[in-house]
């Protein structure tokens, strides 16, 4: 008997063991994935710290009259834990997955093989600065200012359709003879001509108008299809007036809708939110179209623990919203400008929130 249990002891302190060096190994070895949690939020009507450190206006405008407002009109963030130098351990992930506010996910969707962190910090820098040019076409644009919009060629990528055709600074005015005032539009066009050759109208170094003929070529990505004639694009805009974005440290481009939403109301009389909480996501262009973004199911949950009441979610990310919405918070759905501030007057006029659209399960 006693013979029995000394046995059974040394399985179970050998058992405890291993358990233990399980851990230790989990502790320790590194896993091909990194992990998404909520991260600031800032509101687009208040201030952020500046590169100094002290505080300044997120959001300042010179050459027109501006208005006291009240609430909050939040943007969101995603924050990334691990990166290639240091992914997260096996032990960090198991308490991510149980997370409902985290998501675990592939560290190449994140951190594509061959790109530094450096490089990715810079290619989002420039993402978001774009971002804060067209959420102000996009508000100047609602309000009737004329913003000057130019599409202008960065490059013709080597050995594409563009190449020694299209040149660095060419500025495109028109596609098939419709005037080109975005770059969404122009990619829109190309699109549609569906591989056939479209005509662009340029202006080079100060020269005539002239016209160019390019044939698109297909590509395919996985599912998505796509013709491209092999440029690199921006849009350069002439505001009235001078609108600064100041927000460092953060980096991609879904914030352009919040920064839309917090200009307008920067420069219009009353309070667009009703003095309410309300935060939101989503890309933006000059036309005023929101666009999806990543990592929404953490942006959900950093604004409802900012004390956002309601929060505006971009349509097409409505497949990740539906079953994850902490509670607390109103998600309202939304795929222009125009129709966040439709949701906006409605809260703002303490109307039928409930019949705003939200995401149902077909994400519709």
């Amino acid at each position: 008997m006693d013979r029995t249990r000394s046995g059974k002891l040394g399985l179970g302190v050998w058992a405890l063991i291993v358990a233990l060096l399980a851990l230790v190994v989990l502790t320790f070895l590194p896993s091909p994935y990194v992990i998404q949690r909520p991260g600031p939020v800032y509101d687009t009507l208040g201030t952020a710290k500046g590169a100094d450190g002290e505080q300044v206006p997120l959001i300042s405008v010179e050459g027109a009259e501006t208005f006291e407002t009240a609430g909050t009109l939040d943007l969101t963030t995603v924050q990334v834990v691990g990166n290639r130098e240091r992914t997260p351990s096996w032990f960090e992930l198991a308490l991510a997955w149980m997370d409902s506010s985290k998501a675990v996910v592939p560290l190449d969707s994140v951190f594509p093989q061959g790109v530094t962190s450096e490089q990715r910090d810079e290619r989002n820098a420039t993402l978001m600065v774009d971002s804060q040019h067209e959420a102000t076409a996009a508000a100047l644009n609602e309000l009737g200012y004329d913003t000057g919009a130019e599409v202008v060629v960065v490059e013709a990528v080597a050995d594409s359709p563009a190449d020694g055709i299209l040149e660095a600074d060419d500025v495109i005015t028109a596609i098939d003879g419709t005037p080109v005032s975005s770059a969404t539009q122009l990619r829109e066009a190309i699109q549609a001509a569906a591989g056939a050759p479209v005509q662009l109208t340029v202006l080079r170094g100060g020269a005539a108008e002239q016209t160019v003929e390019v044939t698109p070529e297909k590509h395919t990505e996985g599912d998505a299809t796509a013709w491209l004639i092999g440029i690199t694009l921006r849009t350069d805009y002439d505001f009235e007036i001078d609108v600064t974005i100041q927000l460092d440290n953060v980096g991609g481009p879904s914030a352009g809708m919040m920064f839309a939403l917090g200009i307008i109301d920067t420069l219009t009389e009353g309070e667009l939110n009703g003095g309410k909480d309300i935060a939101g996501t989503g890309t933006i262009d000059a036309a005023g179209t929101v666009g999806p973004i990543g990592g929404i199911r953490q942006k959900l949950y950093g604004a409802r623990d900012a004390g956002a009441d309601y929060f505006l979610a971009p349509a097409a990310n409505c497949d990740e919203v539906v079953g994850h919405v902490p509670d607390g918070l109103q998600v309202i759905r939304t795929a222009t400008l125009e129709e966040s501030l439709a949701a906006l007057e409605v809260i703002a006029d303490d109307g039928d929130v409930s019949a705003l659209p939200t995401c149902d399960l077909a994400g519709s």
